[in-house]
């Protein structure tokens, strides 16, 4: 089972486009989902981003990497300074040549970037069939529809497909893909893993976190930001309550002369 959501994610998000199918309309849309990071004074629910998180490390990072975050980053879903320690130091990354100009290893810091599962894009394209996986950054940015369109496509495989659809070998059928075949499995099925808050790790309840975590890492500062603006509003209105109060207050005295 890990071994086929290790294949799935190996092509990213990278769709393989086929001739349409025939009677098979193109994808539309995505079904606009309610997310609590939407608005101008949106919030990223932690807890879904933790659980995204797992969803990332334990099935993506195994082909995708994420070259604008560092571990540290990860105090901002909520891990603590322990937490991330422990997390970096699980990781190994090539080091500096030793003596003898051989390739050492290092466990990770608090302020690396992500490791890379491939040492260049060349040699992933070349370990993944001719096609690198795509680095999941800014996925959720440079994607149309962004977390509509990866909540949609990841919940969109059909296994078996519909009776129209052609079979081709290692291809799958997704409603959210241009010419609706893929080259990659589905990456998420119930259960694959275990959340520690007893959340049930259902593919809908994983592709909800996953697109949670993808779309704060491409805007890790959203929920500071909207603080910000929050607290802006309420000034600007104090203060125009008290322009208000104030302007009524001098005419008043105009007025009463």
């Amino acid at each position: 089972m890990h071994r086929l959501s290790s294949l799935a994610l190996a092509l990213g998000l990278a769709v393989f486009p086929v001739a349409a199918l025939a009677g098979i309309p193109e994808p539309v849309t995505p079904p606009h989902q309610t997310w609590s990071f939407e608005g101008p004074f949106g919030q990223f629910d932690q807890k879904s981003l933790q659980r995204g998180f797992m969803v990332y490390d334990r099935v993506c990072s195994t082909c995708h990497g994420m070259k604008t975050l560092t571990y540290n980053d990860l105090r901002g879903i909520g891990m603590s300074e322990q937490a991330v320690l422990e997390l970096a130091h699980s990781k190994m990354l090539a080091g500096p040549p030793d003596a003898s100009g051989q390739p050492t290893m290092r466990a990770a810091q608090p302020d690396d970037h992500f490791r890379s599962p491939f040492p260049s894009d060349e040699a992933a394209a070349a370990m993944m069939g001719g096609v690198a996986p795509p680095d999941q950054s800014r996925l959720a940015v440079i994607q149309p529809h962004g977390a509509d369109w990866l909540y949609a496509f990841l919940t969109g495989y059909r296994m078996p497909p519909p009776a129209d659809a052609p079979v081709v070998p290692g291809k799958f059928y997704n409603d959210w893909v241009d010419g609706h075949l893929i080259g990659m499995p589905p990456p998420l099925m119930n259960g694959i893993i275990q959340y520690p808050d007893g959340t049930p790790a259902t593919v809908e309840q994983q592709a909800r976190d996953v697109t949670t975590f993808l779309v704060w890492a491409s805007d890790p500062h959203r929920n500071a930001r909207h603080r910000i603006g929050m607290w802006t509003v309420l000034y600007l209105v104090a203060l125009l309550a008290l322009a208000i109060a104030w302007k009524k207050k001098i005419w008043k005295r105009v007025k009463a002369q």
